[in-house]
């Protein structure tokens, strides 16, 4: 096991009716930041149960942060927080606006420009101002972690950047009654590469959270078909949350390794294509597996299809790899996820271009640094 250091300070409040202990979390006498996506928490109810605990408190409303928060709407918001002169940030909405959220609520208190806060790292003299959230849409753990990914629409760029860790997150699994279904496989397969991410890296690091992380991808596999054929049911819903929430806390990666490749090259995918996010990772999961997984992850891979999957150890190592690649293609599949390229008339032209870019920035992905823009060429080749 390796070296690590481990602090989450997010409070978890988890269940039905749990938006009542709001008003105990926020400031007195304090001018709140409201921020939220497109309008579907007018029409799912959510937002009248925010503002019904809001009662006496200065609100300023932002809207429209969108799918992938772009920097400009994001610069919005935060001309209107300084304008303003708040004093808290609360995102009610899904990873995209809590994401966006982070960035804001850094942006605020500095005169630094917003992309530059995202492309340079955050400005060190300020002293971010406290953040809330209210998840609507489980999916990228944004709500238990202080990370964010941020895109610029002029540029076609979309990179990381690390704010502070919400105070408290508010998670109430019938807020997810009214998402799409679409929505909600995009998230069960989001959830289930962060925990690939962590757990297909190192093999013999750590045991437990070797453990840990199998009983995240076992409860998202057993779970995902009461997840998308019944819209109340409260028990399949809560578990769906709390899964995508463990998998980007920290508690599965303490002192082992981590991959991230899939991610990176992911977020170019969605930055040139608008295409979601988890649906992404569908597609590049299993042909990274494919091309360098199966040598550099053998030994973890060999795990993943005993203890994930049950397949037979008495057949052939290369055959049991094989046979877990397909069987995580088989899972995407039957979320109703399309799993190549071809499916969704991306041209290998966009993928080229995405070559391109990690070659000219001289970019070494996952755990050991060896996956070069000539290996991302044959990963993309596996997409179509």
């Amino acid at each position: 096991m390796q070296n690590f250091k481990f602090k989450n300070p997010t409070e978890l409040i988890f269940g039905q009716g749990m938006i009542a202990e709001l008003p105990k979390r926020l400031p007195k006498g304090g001018k709140i930041l409201m921020t939220c996506g497109g309008g579907s928490i007018r029409r799912n109810g959510v937002y009248d149960a925010v503002r019904a605990q809001l009662e006496g408190y200065e609100v300023v409303e932002f809207w429209g942060i969108e799918p992938n928060p772009s920097v400009q709407t994001l610069s919005k918001a935060i001309e209107l927080g300084k304008r303003e002169a708040v004093s808290f940030v609360l995102a009610v909405g899904g990873g995209s606006v809590i994401d966006g959220s982070k960035l804001i609520a850094h942006a605020i208190v500095s005169e630094r420009d917003p992309w530059q806060l995202v492309c340079r790292g955050r400005d060190r003299s300020v002293v971010s101002l406290p953040l809330g959230t209210v998840l609507t849409i489980p999916a990228t753990g944004s709500e238990m972690n202080r990370g964010a990914v941020i895109s610029n629409t002029d540029t076609q760029e979309k990179y990381p950047f690390s704010g502070d860790y919400p105070l408290f997150s508010i998670l109430d699994p019938t807020f997810t009654y009214s998402l799409p279904r679409y929505q909600l496989s995009c998230g069960i397969a989001d959830s289930f590469v962060h925990v690939i991410e962590q757990y297909l890296a190192g093999s013999d690091e750590s045991p437990l959270m070797d453990r840990w992380a199998e009983g995240i991808l076992l409860t998202l596999i057993e779970q995902a078909p009461q997840i998308l054929a019944e819209e109340h049911d409260y028990d399949a819903r809560a578990n769906f949350m709390l899964c995508a929430t463990m998998a980007l806390n920290g508690f599965i990666c303490m002192g082992v390794s981590q991959d991230w490749a899939t991610h990176r090259i992911g977020h170019e995918l969605t930055a040139l294509t608008g295409l979601t996010h988890g649906h992404t990772l569908v597609i590049l999961l299993p042909a990274l597996l494919r091309t360098v997984g199966k040598k550099a992850k053998r030994d973890k891979l060999l795990h993943y299809a005993s203890r994930i999957w049950a397949i037979d150890e008495r057949l052939d190592s290369e055959e049991r790899i094989e046979l877990a690649i397909d069987r995580t293609e088989e899972f995407f599949r039957s979320l109703g996820l399309e799993t190549k390229l071809s499916e969704l008339g991306i041209a290998p032209e966009i993928c080229q271009k995405i070559v391109d870019r990690f070659a000219s920035r001289g970019s070494l992905l996952g755990e050991h640094e060896d996956i070069d823009h000539e290996a991302i060429a044959q990963i993309f080749a596996l997409c179509y």
